[in-house]
């Protein structure tokens, strides 16, 4: 079921909510951008996205990510934010813009490997798991130093920055928390040089619940799907 209004009056508030959280925090608006989390979509309604000006997408599905790459063309900018396997790593390699999940040594080595086939360099966000819990996937805040020591061996990924998913809460004051951890652990290892050296670094946290506090907390690509597309119909 269809939300709210329009696939493009959605993407229109959810901007105008952006622009005025990023103002309240002293932020360019410009500072940050929105993925559609547009899993379970379908094309049409991506289209209708599209039409409305939103370029950037993200899924979760290495599959149902095939199928929208190849029908949609090229133009749009493909977000994985969803656990990817290591032995899907070659094709999520060929297909993804930026990976936001990357969490283990093993998957690093896997997209490297494919990278330097294809001749191609790849933004990654290093996943943190900052509420600890054990259903969630993503390298503990303790352990991020460690694995961004190993990434400094692989030339064609460019580690960005960080991506968190909190544990849920009914009120989103409840996730602020958690944002500013991972922007105090980004901060930190930017000071000593393992994020930052392409660009400034990229904080991915918020989602349509939340994605206020977290822009307020210095996130930088909030993921939204619900408060954009409505409710997901479970086939694309």
């Amino acid at each position: 079921m269809r939300q709210m209004g329009t696939v493009a009056e959605n993407i229109e508030a959810i901007r105008a909510r952006i622009r005025a959280a990023a103002e309240r925090s002293g932020r360019d608006p410009r500072s940050v951008r929105l993925v559609a989390v547009s899993k379970h979509q379908p094309l049409e309604v991506i289209r209708e996205a599209m039409g409305a000006g939103q370029m950037v997408f993200g899924e979760n599905y290495l599959q149902e990510a095939e199928t929208k790459v190849a029908a949609l063309g090229q133009g749009l900018v493909w977000h994985c934010i969803g656990h990817l396997q290591s032995n899907k790593a070659r094709i999520a390699a060929e297909i993804f813009d930026c990976i936001e999940t990357l969490d283990r040594l093993k998957l690093a080595k896997g997209l490297e490997s494919r990278l330097a086939e294809l001749g191609k360099t790849m933004p990654v966000l290093m996943q943190v798991n900052v509420g600890g819990e054990g259903q969630k996937a993503g390298v503990s805040p303790e352990k991020a130093e460690q694995l961004c020591r190993e990434l400094q061996q692989f030339p064609h990924l460019r580690l960005q920055g960080f991506m968190t998913m909190p544990p849920f809460v009914e009120n989103p004051e409840e996730s602020r928390g958690y944002f500013r951890q991972l922007r105090l652990l980004g901060e930190e290892l930017a000071v000593q040089g393992f994020l930052g050296q392409h660009g400034p670094m990229e904080l991915s946290m918020g989602m349509s619940g939340d994605f206020e506090v977290a822009i307020e907390e210095g996130a930088t690509l909030v993921r939204v799907g619900t408060a954009l597309f409505g409710e997901r119909d479970q086939a694309v």
